[in-house]
């Protein structure tokens, strides 16, 4: 950590769709200058003031400049922070560099990376250095994939409390849910599909649930290409992104010793047939005039009218099972989203007993994450 710095967080990007939805968290929830000091950055002083006035936030708010392509901006930005939340995306073309410099400077850094070719780029150039600096770098600190690791956190500790111990087996299965994408998320798609044309080895951590656990190859997983039925839900349909979340899931399971057991297997689905009008985001070709562009999203009456529902089937060798929930009461990529983000990171500048790495929020916070997130973010884990 950097226990010295100015600032608790500095929002970077806070002009961007979503580093404003966070910002705007942060100025309604604990206002400038209290028990959680933060700043908003970008790389423009008038757009940062002209946002600063439209979410209603105090003149006084601290607004920092700093452009992704000056190293020595970065450096300066991030010697300020306990912690850097970063919306400025895709990150495999404006993230490197902000991870370098946190990760050498011993501050923290979150992200909303849904992009696990970068993500492992970052594990093998940095991890070994913020462990040594002390900084905790945080990928996939939003909808991507909080809800479904922590949720499988939850659903184990639920396992030892219920039935005496972890189980091998967990099915995420996504109930409901209804939300839209942002330009952001379509431009990370677009750079990492960009990348994998350019670097076809990038496939291989793309198609391998073990993708983030170098070193690492557990057992075969279920594919979840194809619909099915679900003994234990009933009809299931693929689920966008699963190629995402599993991989943070096995890595939180790595990074803590694989505490759910070196055989674990865990799959995301949609419960539904396909087709039945069942949830799920709008796909990126059915939009009239194609994908959102960088700064575009779903409107205020979108998000507040948005929500999801995830249920955890933890299923023991001999057949007992638990099951857990864990909601959001706002849609899923923007207004649950920056609350999630805001929050895992005031978690985890409360949290200096946490050791340096890259790692996953549910690894680094456990308990204090869902606690966290239950008291002020509007998730909810409960027990079913």
């Amino acid at each position: 950590m950097n226990p010295n710095a100015e600032f608790d967080l500095i929002v970077y990007g806070a002009t961007g769709y979503t580093g404003r939805l966070v910002a705007e968290h942060l100025a309604q929830r604990y206002g400038v200058g209290g028990e959680v000091k933060w700043a908003m950055a970008g790389r423009s002083q008038a757009k940062l003031e002209a946002v600063r006035d439209e979410i209603g936030a105090p003149k006084d708010t601290p607004l920092v400049v700093a452009d992704a392509d000056d190293p020595a901006q970065l450096d300066a930005m991030v010697k300020r922070a306990k912690a850097i939340i970063t919306t400025v995306g895709p990150y495999q073309l404006y993230g490197d560099a902000l991870v370098a410099a946190c990760a050498k400077a011993g501050t923290d850094y979150l992200d909303l990376s849904g992009e696990p070719n970068w993500m492992r780029k970052m594990i093998d150039a940095h991890h070994e250095t913020a462990k040594a600096s002390g900084a905790r770098i945080l990928h996939s600190c939003g909808f991507d994939s909080i809800p479904f690791e922590a949720g499988v956190w939850f659903c184990q500790e639920t396992a030892k409390a219920k039935l005496g111990g972890v189980v091998p087996r967990v099915k995420g299965r996504v109930r409901g849910m209804r939300g839209g994408l942002s330009g952001g998320t379509a431009a990370s798609g677009a750079a990492t599909m960009a990348a994998i044309q350019k670097d076809p080895s990038l496939l291989a951590i793309m198609m391998s649930p073990f993708g983030l656990t170098p070193g690492f190859e557990g057992p075969a997983q279920p594919a979840g290409q194809t619909a099915e039925e679900d003994p234990d839900v009933g009809p299931v349909a693929p689920f966008m992104m699963a190629v995402i979340n599993t991989k943070n899931v096995h890595r939180s399971n790595f990074l803590m010793g694989h505490s759910y057991g070196a055989d674990f297997v865990y799959d995301e689905m949609v419960m539904g047939a396909p087709g039945a009008g069942g949830p799920g985001f709008t796909d990126l070709g059915s939009i009239p005039g194609g994908p959102p562009k960088p700064g575009e999203g779903p409107t205020k009456e979108e998000r507040e009218a948005g929500f999801y529902d995830i249920l955890f089937v933890g299923i023991a060798k001999d057949g007992r099972q638990v099951r857990v929930s864990v909601k959001g009461d706002k849609d899923p990529g923007y207004g649950s989203t920056s609350k999630m983000l805001a929050e895992t990171a005031i978690a985890l500048v409360r949290a200096p007993d946490v050791q340096g790495g890259v790692l996953t929020p549910a690894a680094a916070l456990q308990g204090r994450l869902v606690d966290r997130l239950q008291a002020h973010a509007g998730l909810s884990f409960e027990v079913e």
